[in-house]
C-alpha cells in the first residue's frame, strides 16, 4: 500500500514501512519541504503501532539522494536568517530519524551524499548495493556539519576516518564503506531489496518491546547513559516483564513453537 504523494512516499507492507524520496531526475536531491516531510512522517510512523520497522530509500537504482538540493541555496541559504531556518529544518529531519522508537534502515543504492548521509547515519543500520558511493562534500561548499551528525559519523568509523572524509570531502567506495564500519551489509544490486526486507522480517517477529528496549540501552549508553536513560530503560525493562509477550515467549520456548508476539 502506498500513500502520499509527490517528493516522499510512503508505502506499507505489512508491519514494515518504506519511506522514498521520490525525485530520480535529480538523483533524488533532498528539497527545503522535504526535509519538512521526512520530519513528519517519521514522527507518524514512530507513533503508529502497526509499523514495526522503517526503511528510507531513494527511488530507482541510481542514488539514495546526492544531498540537499543544492539549486535551492541561493534562496533557503542565501543569508543568517535564511541559513538557520534551513538548518532547524534539516535537524528537525535527523532528530526525528535519530528519536524514532522503531528499528529503521537506510537502504542505500548508488550516491549517498551530503545531507544523505546524514540521514543514513540517523538510521539504525545502513545496507547498500554493490558500486554505492558515499561523501560528504561540505568543505568543498564551505559549510561546517552539525556537532550530533559529526559525532554520529565518528562513533561509526572512529575519528581518523571521520576527519579524512571531512577533511578531504572524498567519495568513499563501498568496500571501503563497509571496511570501515559505516554500512553493515554489502550486497549485490539485484538482492539488496530481498535482503533488507526478509532481515525486517525476522526483526519484527521479534517482541516489538524488547526490540525497543534494545534501542534505548544502545542509545543511552552512546549518549552517556544519563539518569533519564536509566530510568527509561528501568520502564521499558518492567514494561517487558509484565507484558502478555513475555508469557507468550516462555510458552512457545516450552511448547517448542514460534512465538506470535504483539506488541502488548
Amino acid at each position: 500500500m502506498s500513500e502520499g504523494g509527490g517528493d516522499i512516499l510512503v508505502r506499507r507492507d505489512g508491519a514494515i514501512a518504506t519511506v522514498v524520496f521520490n525525485r530520480p531526475r535529480v538523483r533524488n536531491a533532498i528539497s527545503f519541504a522535504m526535509w519538512g516531510e521526512i520530519a513528519r512522517v517519521t514522527e507518524g510512523l514512530a507513533k503508529d503501532d502497526s509499523v514495526r520497522a522503517i526503511v528510507y530509500r531513494g527511488a530507482g537504482t541510481d542514488a539514495f539522494a546526492s544531498g540537499a538540493d543544492i539549486s535551492e541555496f541561493t534562496e533557503n541559504r542565501k543569508d543568517t536568517d535564511s541559513a538557520l531556518r534551513y538548518n532547524a529544518q534539516t535537524s528537525a529531519a535527523y532528530h526525528a530519524l535519530r528519536d524514532c522508537p522503531k528499528p529503521t534502515v537506510a537502504m542505500v543504492y548508488g550516491y549517498c551524499m551530503g545531507g544523505a548521509v546524514a540521514v543514513a547515519m540517523a538510521c539504525d543500520l545502513r545496507f547498500a548495493a554493490e558500486g554505492s558511493k558515499f561523501g560528504i562534500p561540505a568543505a568543498r561548499l564551505s559549510i561546517i556539519y552539525g556537532a550530533d551528525a559529526v559525532g554520529q559519523l565518528v562513533d561509526l568509523v572512529g575519528p581518523a576516518y571521520a576527519k579524512d572524509i571531512l577533511y578531504s570531502a572524498r567519495t568513499v567506495g563501498d568496500r571501503e564503506a563497509l571496511a570501515m564500519g559505516f554500512i553493515q551489509r554489502l550486497v549485490p544490486v539485484a538482492e539488496l531489496e530481498t535482503y533488507t526486507y526478509d532481515y525486517l522480517g525476522t526483526v519484527v517477529d521479534n517482541a516489538p518491546i524488547s526490540v525497543r528496549g534494545s534501542k534505548v540501552t544502545v542509545d543511552g549508553y552512546l549518549a552517556g547513559m544519563t539518569d533519564e536513560h536509566r530510568e527509561r530503560l528501568a520502564r521499558v525493562q518492567l514494561e517487558a516483564f509484565e507484558s502478555e509477550d513475555y508469557r507468550e515467549g516462555t510458552r512457545a520456548f516450552l511448547e517448542k513453537r514460534a512465538p506470535r508476539f504483539q506488541g502488548r
